[in-house]
């Protein structure tokens, strides 16, 4: 039988742990806690036989905040965040995605709709080995690069989940990924918000939900320009995003 996959829940909140813990548990994940910043951190970055499938982390944490772990965090490994926000704090939920955290959460909230959010998120997970440290090397094998999307000087391969931009490794979260990939897949077609909602979330867009836009912001700012200097990623109002191809 194969071990089940991990949690790693850093939270300060001692009854939410143990909640979490039972209600994953019966989802079949392994879950662990950590009470404090520091903990949390050193055991999300050890270096173990079998890494953590998913990390779910507070914002508001004694000593070090949550920001801060997702960005040390982020130096060393791509494995999927879900950072639990204040409600209303809406600034908290965009810097943490800006940060690379994968999607976030307002407490207080329903235990269910946090185990939605895991299933969704290791599903992914599950594809992309997101739990590794730094990227491969910049030259993919034949395996690898079978069944590339190119667009211009953008290079995807889904097998290996890596993307390079004229020839360059480019290190992407999963979910960054997940939403270029589906872009790459229709470009040149408008993709609606609340499509690539389903697709790279896994959930129906919610109101004044931003997850999406600040991912699209993300892709942006590491993609960069196209060859041809504009916007490689455009929105189209009132519709969605496209992926604009430049050549023929």
């Amino acid at each position: 039988m194969a071990d089940p996959p991990q949690i790693l829940v850093i939270d300060d909140d001692a009854e939410l742990c143990e909640l979490l813990a039972e209600l994953l548990g019966q989802e079949g994940y392994a879950v662990e806690s950590a009470r404090d910043a520091i903990s949390g951190l050193a055991r999300a970055q050890e270096e173990k036989e079998r890494p953590f499938t998913l990390v779910v982390l507070d914002v508001m944490l004694p000593g070090l905040n949550g920001f801060e772990v997702l960005t040390r965090l982020r130096q060393s490994s791509r494995v999927p965040v879900l950072m639990l926000t204040a409600r209303g704090e809406d600034v908290d939920r965009i810097v943490g995605l800006e940060m690379g955290a994968d999607d976030y959460l307002p407490k207080p909230f329903n235990p269910r709709e946090l185990v939605a959010r895991v299933r969704a998120l290791h599903r992914r997970a599950s594809h992309a080995g997101a739990a590794a440290g730094p990227g491969a090397a910049a030259s993919p094998s034949a395996a690898e690069a079978q069944g590339a999307l190119t667009v211009d000087d953008l290079e995807v391969l889904p097998a290996a989940r890596r993307v390079r931009v004229r020839g360059e490794e480019v290190r992407l979260t999963t979910a960054e990924f997940d939403l270029l990939e589906v872009l790459a897949r229709q470009a040149g077609t408008v993709v609606s918000r609340e499509d690539l909602a389903r697709r790279v979330l896994g959930r129906r867009l919610a109101a004044y939900d931003r997850g999406i836009d600040m991912h699209v912001s993300n892709l942006r700012r590491k993609l960069g320009p196209g060859p041809g200097g504009g916007e490689r990623i455009k929105t189209v109002r009132n519709a969605g995003y496209i992926l604009a191809r430049e050549r023929a």
